[in-house]
């Protein structure tokens, strides 16, 4: 570390901890806090650096595409909603989206926020920018059919409101023509609420630079004026209500000269001038204080603001070996926010669909990695508890945000996974999906004839299977018909010839994970062209992981033991070292990107053949991965060093890394377990 830095390091530290030390109330303690980072942004220390790749290594990047299509990818669907919502998602929407001149003179002619979103890149591998919009394509908000398709798809998946930010400067606006728009049409009919954006508008993208471009002027009669001019919305029947009064946020309560006056004279104007009671609300991006010790009555969650997490850059493969962001996990940030405890005074929840705010700050943005729609689904769903127990008579859940797309916080369809996000939305407001312990067989074909041995073995077990065949578009005519003329009910899912049978598996492990599957037994045809011992490995995994007398014996453990992650054939699992030469490089690149511990290649094992049994929610952490298909090499006879190579290394690292076990079938069932020697399908490397 450079000298400059950890004496940095060390007065950051020391002041620091004199303020943590130093007694005062919550609110002086929020302001001197801003005022500093305001100031002395500089003393901040640098965080740490990610790994620059040495010239032996792979780089890991798309280079053909910057919307590849990922795992997990969710096009527009239908679905159901409950006739009565839990509570009401409430997703904070950026108006920034139109040309506007005040913009045009600062950022130049016909600048928007698309602008910084399709300038980004990727800084480091698996880092997804330029994150890119889908089906509403790069829209413009002076367009009312933009507003009015926003609403009907935030309907359609369970958002019930937005809570829209509201640009005021001592007397003049911006951004607000789509607003205007809004209270002009009865038919934009949801719900909205504001949220003063009452910071200065800065050259810098985080509120806190000296390169002011239009400043606030925050005074008593800056207060009444404020609150006239959003009295029209206010008062409108449409907009969000908490107990029949209308909602108003503030952003930054603590620049205000003094919060609880403003409060108190936006009360007494709205009760004067036919409004009512209002409801005011503060966002915790900056403050933390008690909302009702400055007048307010609730405060909201703004993850990831006022969060404070152990970066994981150090950890990331750099792609630009400038980059002096930082890296967190988001999964990390789920956890907080779910294990924290209640506060004692009214806090709606909020939760994050993800962050990465390099668009806006480029080669230093704030990355938060491994964020997943299944992982927001499961935070939201926390939430909706939350706020049911907290707020029963008009539960509010926050979600920050709907369209942030510089900042990487996105409800609305990308072109990577589509309406994934919605998907999790609308999942997140329904009862959970009651588990389905009927074991489920997927088998990966391509050739139709091996059908019947795989299909013989299945009815010999006895076990009522549900069958779901994957297999390649070239082939899929004669696996349809071979399926036929042997009478199986099976479900056929075709995918391009690409990543052998791991593709094609990941992506039906993951729907069948959202589906509530919790035994799968993945087969395939294990013939190939380049080796001559397929059959026989082939009937050897279909002996140890179906034969009758342990199948059904299998599928029971499954069922009882919920800790349960893998079944694998004795004698097969191998040490990692077996062709690591040519699989290390992407074994690396896939723990970085899943985010789990790197491996030892001295003690972990893999499970070769890629047949076994697997309860889908052990693997998880490599379908949360969300890895785009442009990444498996297009088939070309490989022998091995392919992805789908790497990712059969990864199935048990993945189980384990989640709390899963990971057993062979002979232990599992108490039989004598094959002693370790020379693997017959695999010779090892040097």
């Amino acid at each position: 570390m450079p000298s400059s830095h950890f004496a940095k390091r060390l007065l950051f530290t020391a002041l620091r901890a004199g303020f943590r030390l130093t007694p005062m109330p919550a609110t002086t303690r929020d302001r001197l806090r801003q005022r500093f980072l305001d100031r002395h942004a500089d003393l901040l220390p640098p965080g740490p650096r990610g790994q620059a790749g040495s010239g032996s290594q792979v780089e890991h990047r798309l280079r053909t595409s910057a919307d590849a299509r990922a795992i997990g990818f969710a096009p527009h669907r239908a679905g159901n909603l409950p006739a009565s919502l839990p509570a009401t998602v409430v997703a904070f929407y950026l108006p920034q989206f139109h040309p506007i001149a005040e913009n045009d003179a600062w950022w130049g002619a016909g600048f928007t926020e698309w602008h910084n979103v399709t300038r980004a890149l990727p800084q480091f591998e698996g880092h997804a920018q330029p994150r890119l919009p889908g089906e509403l394509g790069f829209y413009d908000l002076r367009q009312p059919d933009v507003m009015r398709q926003q609403m009907t798809l935030a309907r359609e998946y369970g958002v019930g409101a937005f809570c829209s930010y509201f640009y005021w400067f001592a007397g003049k606006t911006l951004l607000e023509q789509p607003l205007r728009q809004w209270l002009a049409d009865p038919a934009l009919d949801l719900p909205l609420c504001l949220c003063w954006a009452n910071e200065n508008w800065s050259r810098r993208w985080d509120g806190r630079a000296d390169d002011v471009l239009i400043g606030q002027q925050h005074s008593a009669a800056d207060d009444l004026a404020f609150i006239a001019h959003v009295a029209r919305y206010l008062a409108d029947p449409r907009y969000l209500r908490v107990d029949g009064k209308p909602l108003l946020l503030v952003y930054r309560p603590g620049l205000l000269p003094d919060a609880k006056a403003t409060a108190a004279r936006w009360r007494e104007w709205c009760r004067v001038n036919g409004i009512g009671e209002i409801q005011l609300a503060y966002v915790q991006s900056f403050d933390r204080v008690d909302p009702r010790t400055i007048g307010f009555d609730a405060a909201v969650e703004f993850p990831p603001n006022n969060t404070t997490l152990d970066p994981i850059t150090a950890r990331q493969r750099l792609l630009n070996p400038d980059y002096h962001g930082d890296v967190h996990d988001w999964r990390e940030l789920a956890r907080q926010s779910m294990a924290q405890a209640d506060p004692p005074y009214p806090r709606y929840p909020a939760v994050n669909p993800g962050w990465d705010n390099e668009p806006r700050r480029s080669g230093r943005g704030r990355v938060f990695a491994h964020a997943s729609p299944r992982g927001y689904r499961d935070w939201l769903r926390h939430a909706v508890a939350t706020a049911r127990r907290r707020f029963p008579a008009q539960p509010l859940v926050f979600v920050n945000a709907w369209n942030e797309w510089a900042e990487g916080a996105v409800l609305e369809p990308d072109r990577r996974l589509g309406h994934a996000w919605l998907e999790a939305t609308r999942n997140a407001l329904q009862a959970e999906a009651t588990p389905d312990a009927r074991p489920c067989a997927v088998i990966h074909i391509w050739y139709p004839e091996l059908l019947d041995e795989l299909v013989a073995a299945l009815r010999a077990s006895t076990i009522d299977w549900r069958l779901v065949i994957t297999t390649a578009h070239e082939r899929e005519q004669a696996v349809r018909e071979r399926a036929g003329q042997l009478g199986l009910d099976a479900e056929i899912d075709v995918f391009e010839n690409r990543g052998r049978d791991i593709l094609p598996f990941l992506h039906v492990a993951n729907r069948l994970l959202d589906e509530g599957v919790t035994t799968v037994l993945k087969l395939h045809g294990k013939r190939s062209t380049h080796r001559q011992d397929g059959e026989a490995w082939r009937r050897e995994l279909l002996d140890k992981l179906l034969a009758p007398e342990r199948a059904s014996r299998i599928a029971a453990a499954f069922r009882d033991d919920a800790e349960l992650g893998v079944v694998h054939a004795e004698g097969h699992l191998q040490p990692l070292d077996y062709y690591w030469g040519a699989n290390q490089d992407n074994v690396d690149y896939l723990t970085r990107r899943l985010g789990i511990a790197a491996p030892d290649v001295e003690t972990d094992r893999f499970i070769a053949g890629s047949m076994f049994w697997v309860r889908p929610a052990a693997f998880r952490p490599l379908l949360d991965a969300h890895l785009e298909m442009a990444g498996f090499e297009p088939e070309a006879g490989q022998l091995d060093g392919t992805l789908a190579h790497a990712i059969e290394r990864v199935f048990s690292l993945a189980a384990r890394s989640g709390g899963f076990t990971v057993k062979s079938a002979a232990g599992l069932l108490g039989l004598a377990d094959t002693v370790p020697g020379p693997y017959p399908y695999a010779r090892r490397s040097g």
